[in-house]
């Protein structure tokens, strides 16, 4: 793998599969979820809870409003800015940038994939 920054965006923004995608919505977990879960990242939702950990928005937390799976960017609810109009538009926060601090377990099935990593 090339280290320089042209080759990565080059990589990163061609021949992707949908497969992929999802490889650049992984959030690392809180300490306590990492515990329970005994699993270091897992795929961001609409209606998780993240914590913003880098950029002028660090320390912000809140539900997920909103993913972009192709660019790898999330949506906070609450996390707006103001346009010229004054009208407010939501924030792009990607993913790398961000803690998943609680999990929207409202999906059997995702719940039922954390629990078969954890009696592994």
């Amino acid at each position: 793998m090339s280290s320089k920054p042209s080759t990565q965006r080059r990589l990163l923004y061609k021949s992707f599969t949908t497969k992929d995608y999802s490889r650049l919505l992984k959030v690392h977990l809180d300490k306590e979820l990492r515990e329970k879960y005994k699993r270091r990242s897992l795929r961001v939702r609409k209606g998780d809870v993240v914590r913003v950990l880098r950029g002028a928005y660090k320390g912000y937390e809140g539900k997920v409003a909103r993913v972009e799976p192709k660019r790898g960017y999330v949506y906070i609810e609450g996390l707006t800015r103001k346009t010229m109009r004054g009208r407010p538009v939501m924030i792009p926060i990607h993913a790398s940038k961000l803690l998943l601090v609680k999990l929207d377990l409202s999906d059997k099935l995702r719940v039922q994939k954390l629990e078969e990593k954890i009696k592994a």
